[in-house]
């Protein structure tokens, strides 16, 4: 599924016109990229958690020449599943 599906759908459920669904969606995603930016984590009970992570620098591979290469220190987002999250895809 992709954002125009997945708004589609919140339209439909919410009783809201496409377009409004839309913009909710947009507000959401925005609102949680602004709250990982801050590093601060979102939970959304019973979904999960979305956290920023660090990761550190290190030294990888190129897979064509074997060289060693280094590999700088970043930030990265990670999703931790809630429980029911866990139970409705198992």
């Amino acid at each position: 599924m992709r954002k125009p599906e997945l708004a589609a759908a919140i339209a439909e459920k919410a009783d809201l016109t496409k377009d409004q669904a839309n913009r909710v969606l947009n507000a959401v995603l925005e609102e949680i990229t602004h709250a990982l930016n801050r590093k601060d984590s979102v939970t959304l009970v019973g979904f999960g958690t979305f956290l920023q992570r660090h990761r550190g620098a290190r030294t990888g591979k190129n897979p064509q020449t074997g060289e060693p290469v280094k590999i700088k220190a970043s930030n990265t987002v990670a999703f931790k599943p809630g429980k029911s999250l866990k139970d409705a895809v198992n």
